[in-house]
């Protein structure tokens, strides 16, 4: 089949693991690829797609050998089609090919890839991104663990794309507020401190080895500054988790803090 250019209205887009980035085609929508892993790779169909480069040279042998177009970037696109954010997707090999219901020569293409990063609940949250939705605090506080960490998993691959205008860090001495109120675990405090920091679906860590380098700066905020801990006692009552700590154990309330007060961050109680 022949390439085709359109793009307008495509969601996402396929390019090349290579330096130049080359283009692998587009597709309206994608099924399968937030779904739970099986033996480390996923189906996926791509609706409505345009094939290029490699994916369109194994679109054009399926039904023989040589149907693995190698490694690629799958990125997710906003309405007007820049990149939002990007997965890596290993071993990408076609599968089958349909007709598309989508578009005059579009295709239905599905390929069975491996990708890591693209955790189960997180296409909801990508198209409140993508529709400029994620505009309010506390989103995230109606989801459960699972959608806690998915909505992590899309603060931190989103990050770049949403503050493409306001990259720079607060000045030091800035004071931040974060809302305790619904910290229960740890996946929740981050939801609220990457919000506290940068706002509505922001981003200021996911676990505490990448908290310690969001306070080197360059994700937000430097310090020296304030943190403004509001209803802490719910953290303390529910962030109990032993962590280890020197050579006794803490909670991992206590850790969080230790970490804050070793990087000049005040946190005041509430």
């Amino acid at each position: 089949m022949e390439a085709t250019g359109a793009r307008e209205v495509f969601k996402y887009s396929l390019t090349g693991d290579d330096d130049e980035g080359t283009p692998w085609g587009f597709a309206h929508d994608c099924t399968g690829l937030f779904t739970p892993l099986k033996h480390d790779y996923r189906l996926v169909e791509l609706h409505g797609c345009a094939p290029e480069g490699g994916l369109l040279a194994a679109v054009d042998r399926v039904g023989g050998r040589h149907t693995c177009a190698g490694s690629a970037y799958l990125n997710l696109l906003d309405t007007v089609g820049a990149t939002m954010g990007s997965y890596f997707v290993g071993d990408v090999t076609v599968t089958a090919v349909k007709p598309s219901a989508l578009g005059k020569d579009l295709v239905d293409v599905t390929v069975r890839l491996w990708c890591q990063n693209a955790l189960p609940g997180t296409a909801g949250v990508w198209e409140l991104v993508r529709t400029g939705q994620l505009n309010r605090n506390g989103l995230w506080r109606s989801m459960g663990p699972a959608g806690r960490l998915a909505w992590l998993s899309v603060a931190l691959f989103s990050r770049e794309y949403r503050h493409r205008t306001d990259r720079d860090d607060r000045a030091p001495g800035h004071v931040f507020s974060m809302d305790g109120r619904q910290i229960v675990d740890a996946d929740s405090f981050y939801c609220a401190l990457g919000e506290a920091v940068n706002g509505p679906g922001g981003y200021f860590g996911w676990n505490l080895d990448a908290l310690v380098d969001c306070l080197r700066g360059g994700w937000g905020a430097s310090p020296p500054f304030t943190l403004e801990w509001q209803h802490s006692e719910v953290g303390r009552t529910r962030l109990v988790r032993n962590r280890a700590l020197h050579q006794g154990t803490a909670t991992f309330f206590e850790v969080a803090l230790e970490i804050f007060a070793d990087h000049g961050v005040e946190v005041v109680l509430q």
